[in-house]
């Protein structure tokens, strides 16, 4: 049995919708209680929903009982400092895994390439139920910013590059990405990620807010695109060898939200 999916995600497995305009107190993501945790960068993650309502990243197959990106426990505490997040998570209706702000310092593309990454949002999910997609909401004004995905993490042909300003909002198949951030500002980036249930709830919302499968790509200079190309393939044969030293072998790195 296949799962539920969005067909609106169906060509090209992400959308850009209309960007959101209604002022948000940057209080809510600043006042945040932040934890450290692994990803596309030097970040940190303020949850808004966890496993069981703590203050928790982690993947809920990582705890006991294991389940799926799905049915996500509000952190009251985080929610009564940020109200108006929670309720653009809550917008389209749809099942609500994790839900959390990123903290993204200042990168720069080579960095952004070597820490291209799928996440794994649906592990122990069902089939015959709604498969797991991320919804992003851009905080921040990043006007100069982009998300990059890859079908093939190591073919820039097949990279698109999506603006990252602020009220900027995506809904993507990130299982089906290879994807980080380029985030050339000076302050830290703050998004709001949400896991949400694909199904008629998530159509509707796509539909209303006019998802457009093929948006602009950023274009790059095709140097800078080599460039980084050669330094992807060095870090990871250095980090290779690093490994291969203390005699572990180096798995595909997974599950690092951007």
């Amino acid at each position: 049995m296949a799962f539920i999916t969005s067909e609106a995600l169906a060509d090209t497995g992400y959308v850009v919708l209309d960007d959101d305009t209604s002022p948000i107190d940057p209080a809510e993501w600043r006042d945040l209680e932040y934890v450290g945790w692994r990803s596309s960068g030097i970040t940190r993650f303020a949850p808004l929903t966890s496993y069981a309502g703590d203050i928790d990243c982690n993947g809920f197959w990582n705890r006991t009982p294991p389940r799926t990106d799905k049915d996500g426990v509000w952190i009251d505490a985080q929610v009564a400092i940020a109200p108006t997040l929670q309720s653009r998570a809550l917008e389209p209706g749809a099942g609500i895994g994790r839900c959390r702000v990123i903290e993204l310092q200042p990168n720069d593309y080579a960095d952004a390439i070597y820490n291209l990454h799928q996440d794994d949002n649906n592990r122990l999910n069902e089939p015959g139920t709604g498969w797991v997609v991320r919804g992003y909401v851009n905080l921040t004004d990043d006007t100069e910013s982009m998300l990059i995905l890859r079908s093939d993490r190591f073919d820039p042909a097949t990279e698109v590059r999506l603006p990252l300003h602020a009220g900027s909002r995506i809904v993507i198949d990130t299982q089906r990405f290879w994807h980080a951030v380029w985030h050339r500002g000076t302050a830290p980036r703050y998004a709001l990620i949400t896991s949400w249930t694909s199904g008629p709830e998530l159509d509707a919302y796509i539909a209303a807010h006019h998802g457009d499968p093929h948006p602009p790509t950023v274009e790059l200079d095709p140097r800078l695109v080599e460039a980084a190309q050669v330094e992807m393939h060095r870090r990871i044969e250095e980090r290779r060898r690093a490994f291969e030293a203390q005699g572990i072998v180096m798995e595909p790195p997974v599950d690092m939200s951007v």
